[in-house]
């Protein structure tokens, strides 16, 4: 009896023990588990939390039309924790904070004290090098998931065409919010207009002319008049869509000021009026317009900036820059017809270019007058430099414009309106080319290229009325003059004067279209002309020329 007392005891204390042992290989197992949470969710495999994700979406490349990569999608790792499984979060944050300085070591252990949370993101996007140190760390309940994640391998370059996704893959600006939708669904790349050598010179100019000028912003636009396709579009401050993430939602690097941005841009517009005064029959190229006193309209005094003696033609008109020529001929033209050409040429729209937040224009109230008068000279009207390159890309293609696009190869989409004849857009040119022989564009000539194009500077707006000691200054141009083919435009922000110089555009933003020009063309394919550099030529653009083209 006794032995078989012993007996069950110790069957008994036998069955507790393996009881207990297996109690405490469950325990065990647990911990061993929570610790090596890290271990199951490493580079070689994420048994039990990889399972709970899909595999990461690859993103459509973006590339320039002759395949240049401009953007594209690689696979990176991801921290996340789950509070449940960690019992020491002050060790966990401590130890995390010593990878990632930039957490506040308080912030995160409250956030992995939750337990009521299964799932917290600590870091999104790690490095190789963050990645191995997590690893290495060997902490409790954390895992690492792998996502795809929007690169740039040119840094800045396009950076406002590009725009940039957010870690979640969404477009967030750009062609990648305006586009979001067939670049999330992956597939061959988006091939893009942009000529990458085109935009790099542009923004390189855009900058010289940032330093040069001091300027608060910029824009600059290349396009090419017969089908519509940007070449360049930049815009100052630039940005790099790689670290859009740290700028401040109000950094002016934000803004694409060739597309999201309307201006007042002043006397390039006067080559639009004296077109449609000639088109329409309201003024011949052989009259004459008094222009030595000033035009008064609704009690508003108009002048020229400087004294322009005798009777001048239209064509002296731009290149003289006229205010009063410009509004004589206006009121030539009317009012209604004045619209109907502003609105033929998509002025009075947002551009229809593919990039998020086109901003739409801001028109006059009414088209008595005065404000007929004050938009033929380029005030009392702002447009994004976008639109205006495409309104006066006209003059570049027989009278046409072709709507703007930057998508390639979808060019039998886009619209395509006569807006002025043949005979005047050529007649038109050539007065602009008048502008740069001898007029207030001569530095932006280039040697064999025979720019023709229009300088504008418009006084700044601010709350109240126009800034007393800030201006924009543009210049749209057209090249080459005999056979025109490229639109280049150049708006700047409030440029401070340089030594001995007015901060008039003729100094500013007429040499730094020049430059582009004379960088650019050889890129493009064409072909420089020294025979006959005429009809108009003058010692003054002789000089300029040949400066620019020893540089």
């Amino acid at each position: 009896m006794t032995d078989r007392l012993a007996a069950g005891e110790v069957e008994g204390s036998a069955l507790r023990a393996r009881l207990v042992s297996l109690a405490l290989c469950v325990g065990f197992l647990a911990v061993t588990m929570k610790a090596g949470f890290v271990a199951l969710a490493g580079p070689s495999g994420q048994e039990g939390v990889s399972t709970a994700f899909e595999e990461p979406v690859r993103r459509a490349d973006i590339v320039d039309r002759n395949g240049v990569l401009l953007a594209t999608s690689v696979n990176v790792y991801s921290l996340f924790a789950d509070p449940r499984a960690i019992w020491e979060p002050e060790v966990v944050a401590a130890g995390l904070v010593s990878v990632f300085p930039e957490l506040n070591v308080d912030t995160l252990t409250r956030r992995l004290s939750d337990n009521e949370r299964a799932f917290v993101w600590i870091k999104r996007g790690l490095t190789p090098r963050q990645h191995k140190a997590v690893f290495d760390l060997n902490l409790e309940g954390l895992g690492f998931r792998e996502e795809s994640r929007r690169v740039y391998p040119r840094k800045t370059l396009a950076g406002h065409v590009l725009g940039y996704a957010g870690t979640d893959g969404q477009g967030l600006a750009g062609v990648e919010y305006a586009l979001d939708a067939e670049l999330a669904d992956g597939g061959q790349p988006l091939r893009l207009t942009i000529d990458s050598s085109v935009q790099h010179m542009l923004e390189s100019e855009l900058s010289t002319a940032a330093t040069e000028y001091d300027i608060e912003g910029g824009a600059g636009v290349v396009l090419n008049a017969r089908n519509g396709e940007v070449l360049g579009l930049a815009s100052w401050p630039p940005i790099d869509p790689n670290r859009a993430h740290t700028l401040a939602s109000d950094d002016a690097a934000r803004t694409n000021r060739a597309v999201n941005s309307v201006y007042e841009l002043g006397s390039v517009f006067k080559p639009i009026t004296i077109a449609a005064g000639i088109d329409t029959g309201a003024i011949r190229p052989s009259d004459h317009f008094d222009v030595e006193e000033p035009i008064v309209i609704a009690g508003r005094r108009i002048r020229d900036t400087h004294r322009i003696p005798g009777p001048i033609s239209p064509a002296k008109i731009v290149s003289e820059s006229s205010n009063i020529g410009t509004v004589k001929v206006a009121l030539m033209l009317g009012a209604r017809r004045q619209q109907d050409i502003l609105e033929n040429l998509g002025l009075f729209e947002r551009s229809p270019v593919e990039l998020a937040g086109s901003a739409d224009p801001i028109l006059p109230s009414r088209f008595d007058d005065i404000h007929a008068a004050t938009v033929s000279y380029g005030h009392g009207i702002a447009v994004s430099p976008m639109a205006f390159a495409g309104a006066f890309s006209m003059f570049a293609n027989n009278g046409e414009v072709v709507e703007p696009t930057i998508l390639a190869n979808r060019n039998t989409e886009r619209e395509v309106r006569r807006v002025i004849s043949a005979p005047t857009a050529s007649l038109t040119t050539q007065m602009l080319r008048e502008a740069v022989v001898d007029g207030t564009g001569a530095q932006a000539e280039v040697a064999g290229y025979r720019v023709a194009g229009k300088t504008g500077t418009a006084e700044k707006p601010v709350a109240g009325g126009y800034a007393r000691n800030a201006n924009i200054a543009s210049f749209a141009s057209v090249f080459p003059s005999d056979s025109p083919e490229y639109v280049v435009l150049i708006v700047l922000d409030s440029p401070k004067a340089d030594v001995g110089r007015g901060r008039t555009a003729a100094w500013n933003a007429a040499p730094t279209a020049g430059r582009v020009i004379n960088r650019i063309a050889p890129s493009l394919g064409v072909e420089p002309s020294f025979d006959n550099y005429g009809p108009y030529d003058s010692p003054l653009v002789r000089s300029v020329a040949e400066r620019r083209s020893t540089l």
